[in-house]
């Protein structure tokens, strides 16, 4: 159940900032007569929703794991998620640089997942 709701946590993340960008529109808030009003494109606001169920199951993983272990790994996969979705969806490219930083991401990951030897 808890890699469930990672899946679930990662999709809804990815897809709710490009969802985002490809509504181009940063929405606006007003306040008038007592009213608060949100606008945005129907595309921003699907990725506004996806974006905002992904935070509500953000708080509960972390309740579910040590928050030193999953922070890093998950924000360390979200990065590296969007820099695809950005370049196959997107269609940005993905510069020298990025493709490096993604790497060094990806060997972070692996060497917290390493299992530590136990010595007696």
């Amino acid at each position: 159940m808890k890699f469930v709701l990672i899946i679930a946590y990662l999709i809804l993340t990815v897809s709710g900032v490009v969802f985002m960008k490809l509504g181009g529109n940063p929405g606006s808030l007003a306040l008038k007569d007592g009213t608060i009003t949100l606008g945005m494109s129907v595309v921003s606001g699907i990725g506004f929703v996806c974006y905002l169920c992904s935070f509500l199951l953000f708080t509960r993983i972390v309740t579910m794991f040590n928050l030193s272990y999953i922070f890093p790994i998950l924000t360390g996969i979200v990065q590296i998620l969007t820099l695809v979705a950005s370049s196959a969806v997107l269609k940005e490219s993905i510069p020298w640089q990025s493709a490096v930083g993604a790497s060094i991401i990806i060997v972070g990951i692996i060497i917290m997942n390493l299992k530590q030897t136990q010595t007696s």
